[in-house]
């Protein structure tokens, strides 16, 4: 159905307003100028934000697309600024009177009129305090959907039994999933997911040298992985991990909180 048709539907009550809604997000594309179209409603569509990869962006281009995608949406994440540019944008934001949240080690930014709460639960752990970045990033996508993060950093192998008290802390929380960041070897993933059933999501991390370095033996292992309920994403992939992890938070609250 194109958007006459879809209209023309409501009004002659073949469907329903949802129903409406849900179609009329199809077509929610804002153009900006010759070099972006931003899908600004992806929240309501699959429940995940619009991210601004903003890598390789140019400073001004950058800009124009964090001003377009605020006033459509009620929650943007900018995700990995150029370090030179990071303090003109949080300016930029601050002359704009954009509201912004930001995590330790990561120069990705949340853009938020207001956080809703949806109830759902994840759990975000790193192996060290070396990984912390990426484990922030997954937590502002994390809660940009709408759910409670509990975190905990640095409780590697190199000290298994700092591990203990953290998934005790976890299960008694009744996180919906879990997020494991580690570098090196990335063993602590394979050890997370032996211990729970809950869905474990494990982000390998470039934190690593010589042989298998930059996340490829942490990748490695992450995927040879013999423990069963262990979901992998890319390496250094923080964004990837938060919004997987979210999903499924809030689609088991929606199964809870269902007649």
């Amino acid at each position: 159905m194109d958007l006459t048709e879809i209209l023309e539907s409501l009004d002659l009550g073949k469907i329903s307003i949802t129903k409406a809604k849900k179609m009329l997000s199809l077509y929610a594309v804002e153009k900006i100028e010759d070099f972006a179209k931003i899908d600004t409603s992806r929240k309501l569509r699959r429940g995940i934000p619009e991210v601004i990869f903003a890598e390789k962006k140019e400073l001004d281009d950058l800009k124009k697309i964090i001003l377009a995608t605020t006033i459509k949406s009620d929650s943007v994440l900018v995700s990995r600024i150029n370090k030179d540019d990071y303090k003109k944008i949080l300016s930029f934001s601050k002359k704009n009177k954009l509201k912004i949240h930001t995590g330790k080690n990561t120069t990705t930014l949340l853009f938020s009129k207001k956080l809703h709460s949806t109830g759902g639960k994840v759990g975000i752990l790193t192996a060290g305090t070396s990984d912390v970045g990426i484990a922030e990033e997954a937590r502002l996508v994390c809660e940009a959907m709408g759910c409670k993060c509990i975190c905990s950093y640095d409780i590697g192998i190199a000290g298994i039994h700092r591990v203990f008290p953290v998934i005790k802390k976890l299960i008694s929380e009744e996180v919906d999933a879990i997020i494991v960041v580690a570098g090196m070897e990335g063993a602590l993933a394979s050890v997370v997911s032996s211990l729970v059933d809950i869905p474990v999501v494990g982000v390998p991390s470039s934190v690593g040298y010589g042989y298998g370095e930059k996340g490829i033996a942490a990748l490695a292992s992450m995927l040879q992985s013999c423990t069963l309920g262990l979901t992998v994403v890319n390496i250094d992939n923080g964004i990837g991990a938060g919004a997987f992890a979210a999903n499924v938070a809030n689609r088991s609250i929606r199964k809870k909180t269902m007649p």
